[in-house]
């Protein structure tokens, strides 16, 4: 398959343009969380906040968040992600740690297990001699996931909590379940935009109720780069799905992309919170 690389590096250099958008904050971040933990320190966890994160879990359960996801049922996911979904809705938030410490953690995690993702799937052979549109993009992506993890620990040193150096414990054995599974591009790609849906939705939700503003404003960067990962990952899928697998190249024929083409990256307005992993989930214990 042949490749522009020169219209690749032009949406490279756009990818990484928002990645680095999201890290510029990062040093001021850590200045200010310093100053957190000692306030912390003085006057002790705000139970307030673990009783408002609750309370809007329980809102999602009455409401059925879990209804539309039936489309993780097939394929490499069947069964892991279902079963485990009503324990992550259910699950209430502890309060033996402060709420902005655990909900850095848990991003931690899951960005550990995106790239022990990306990496294994990388080393497949029909992603490694295969598209190199795909090979490119599972590097780059891997990559910034590898500054996410990072720059969230970074955080949660400055607050004074521990490192998390673990996969997400829920989500992990998931993916270990599904790589046996793994045979075609098509299931690398339904299992790694599962787990983004997971990362966007959990920053989406976890981001309003950090106290920390700039740490509230690094997340909400970061869950843009994930978005985006996401909505490539979800284009890729419907051109593989539909039998197009020549048309995922640059350039392109845009000539031959299915009338859904545009609406594949972004099948609803906004993305929602069904995933959104609760902040305990990552913390360490």
């Amino acid at each position: 398959m042949k490749l522009d690389e020169r219209a690749f590096r032009d949406l490279l250099a756009e990818s990484n343009d928002l990645h680095l958008d999201a890290q510029r904050g990062v040093p001021e971040s850590l200045r200010q969380l310093e100053a957190r933990r000692e306030e912390r320190r003085h006057d002790g966890i705000d139970l307030d906040e673990i009783a408002r994160y609750n309370a809007t879990r329980r809102s999602v359960l009455a409401g059925g968040g879990a209804g539309g996801l039936a489309w993780l049922s097939r394929g490499v996911l069947a069964g892991g992600f279902g079963s485990a979904l009503s324990a992550l809705l259910s699950s209430p938030a502890r309060a033996d740690e402060a709420l902005d410490i655990q909900i850095l953690q848990t991003a931690v995690s899951l960005e550990t297990l995106a790239v022990a993702t990306y990496g294994a799937a990388l080393e497949l052979d029909f992603i490694r001699d295969g598209n190199p549109v795909i090979i490119t993009f599972a590097q780059t992506t891997m990559e910034q996931h590898g500054e996410h993890r990072d720059a969230f620990n970074a955080q949660t040193r400055s607050l004074g909590g521990a490192e998390q150096t673990q996969p997400n414990p829920k989500y992990a054995p998931i993916v270990e379940a599904a790589k046996p599974n793994l045979r075609a591009p098509g299931d690398v790609v339904m299992l790694a935009a599962a787990i983004e849906i997971v990362a966007t939705q959990t920053y989406v939700k976890n981001a309003s109720l950090l106290a920390d503003p700039t740490t509230k404003a690094l997340m909400a960067s970061v869950t843009g780069v994930e978005a985006q990962h996401l909505a490539t990952l979800r284009a890729v899928g419907g051109l593989l799905g539909s039998g197009l697998p020549e048309l995922v190249a640059l350039p392109t024929d845009v000539d031959r992309l299915p009338a859904a083409a545009g609406s594949l990256s972004f099948p609803k307005p906004f993305e929602g919170t069904e995933m959104a992993s609760p902040p305990q989930e990552g913390a360490v214990e």
